[in-house]
């Protein structure tokens, strides 16, 4: 006997896909959330494909996979989706010093951060 299947945490015309402990902060990544946030999944392909930032490789990763479950897992229509939500938060803190003068430490701290993205087919209203 097996356990029974969890319920879909997302809607029926919806796909999700999480990022966990990406290396860069919560509020620089929120950034990147907010220039996709509410766009069709082609444009925002488009816009994190030419953004200048670092952490834009990998939100596109994210992305594009949220696209391909929404393709392979739940027969959504790739033209159709658009990102529903994109949301930020906090993971782990590395916590390390740097030697200062008169035997002194200054902190320094390397946050990470999760990523999920929702996309969401979007019906057509004729």
């Amino acid at each position: 006997m097996s356990k029974k299947s969890a319920p879909r945490r997302v809607g029926e015309t919806e796909a999700r896909a999480f990022s966990r402990s990406m290396r860069v902060s919560p509020r620089k990544l929120n950034l990147m959330a907010q220039l996709i946030r509410g766009k069709s999944a082609e444009a925002a392909l488009a816009a994190l494909s030419f953004s200048p930032r670092r952490i834009a490789v990998e939100v596109k990763t994210v992305l594009e996979s949220a696209i391909a479950n929404a393709e392979n897992n739940h027969q959504l229509d790739v033209d159709q989706l658009m990102v529903a939500e994109a949301y930020v938060g906090k993971s782990l803190v590395m916590k390390r010093f740097h030697a200062r003068a008169r035997g002194r430490a200054g902190a320094i701290e390397k946050p990470f951060s999760n990523l999920t993205i929702i996309v969401r087919e979007k019906r057509e209203t004729a």
